[in-house]
């Protein structure tokens, strides 16, 4: 009977482990390196993917109009501005929570700067309120002021486009207003 109980509690401390664990990976050590831009607000460090908190940019094939009224491909106008802005620097994330999809959602900074702040104040993502909490209104505030990227002509809030492709829509008329 004993032997039976040191096995329960041996079985309970490896949960209780895991558990820690897979905390520490969320809250622990920061995540630093080389960054690959997967999308204008995903990048991936040894392996880890990396949503950007509190932002959301465009996604890949979404497409915005200009100041010229022609389409674009915004989001992967997006990606490239901040894979050219990242430059082969490192980047420093510090991981918030895990997403949905699995993803690390993290606070990530290229030579001390903020990369949501930078991308949302070149008008390239959004201020996501819903997560944000208005962290980076004053940033969009300024990039519409100025109208910069996507301020510059219209789009449409990749939240929206994501919720209208899902629904059966066509990535160009899930990209119009």
């Amino acid at each position: 009977m004993q032997q039976g109980m040191h096995l329960i509690h041996a079985r309970w401390l490896i949960v209780i482990l895991i558990l820690f664990a897979s905390i520490g990976a969320v809250s622990g050590n920061d995540l630093a390196g080389q960054a690959n831009v997967i999308d204008g607000d995903t990048l991936e460090i040894h392996g880890t993917r990396i949503r950007l908190w509190g932002i959301d940019a465009p996604e890949s094939s979404q497409l915005c109009r200009g100041e010229d009224s022609l389409q674009y491909r915004c989001g992967a106008r997006a990606a490239n501005e901040l894979a050219a802005f990242i430059g082969g620097q490192s980047a420093s994330c510090t991981p918030m929570t895990i997403d949905r999809y699995g993803r690390t959602v993290a606070s990530c900074a290229v030579a001390g700067l903020d990369l949501a702040d930078w991308l949302v104040r070149q008008g390239l993502a959004l201020d996501w309120p819903r997560y944000s909490h208005g962290r980076y209104s004053a940033a969009q505030d300024e990039a519409q002021r100025g109208e910069r990227g996507i301020w510059a002509g219209s789009s449409i809030q990749p939240w929206r486009f994501r919720e209208c492709v899902r629904l059966g829509g066509r990535i160009a008329s899930c990209s119009d207003q």
